[in-house]
């Protein structure tokens, strides 16, 4: 009884945007829940070192999932990025209602994209036998 006042109280006092609550709606159908996690282990917004001059940079980021590695530059033309070990796997850059046009990754593990990421994205990365999705972040 007590849970369910509080609740409403927060409600009227504090209601959840409506743009968060479709931003959620979203990525929760994106969901995979057979798909692992690839940790967020660099972002150069948080862990560069500042650098004189250098304004407009594009930003890095490092993802890792056990022993794969996805290394990803966000431009404003898109991403560029490359998968360690290289293998055959293709990516998806999710970011709205549906999921995002594949991008094959070549022998080497490179891949780019011509659709730079805007608000809150994530990676799918879907190999022969596994599906790896990265954190969410916001562009």
């Amino acid at each position: 009884m007590l849970e369910e006042e509080l609740r409403q109280a927060a409600a009227v006092l504090d209601p959840v945007p409506d743009l968060l609550r479709q931003l959620a709606l979203e990525a929760y159908a994106l969901h995979d829940l057979d798909a692992r996690i690839a940790e967020l282990t660099f972002d150069s917004l948080v862990d560069a070192l500042p650098v004189r001059g250098a304004t407009g940079a594009p930003r890095m980021l490092t993802f890792r999932a056990g022993a794969l590695t996805v290394d990803v530059e966000v431009t404003g033309d898109g991403l560029i990025g490359q998968v360690l070990p290289p293998g055959s796997a293709r990516i998806e850059v999710l970011g709205g209602p549906g999921a995002g046009r594949p991008v094959a990754v070549d022998t080497l593990g490179r891949f780019t994209s011509d659709d730079p990421p805007r608000g809150p994205f994530a990676l799918r990365l879907r190999t022969g036998t596994e599906v790896i999705v990265t954190e969410w972040l916001r562009a």
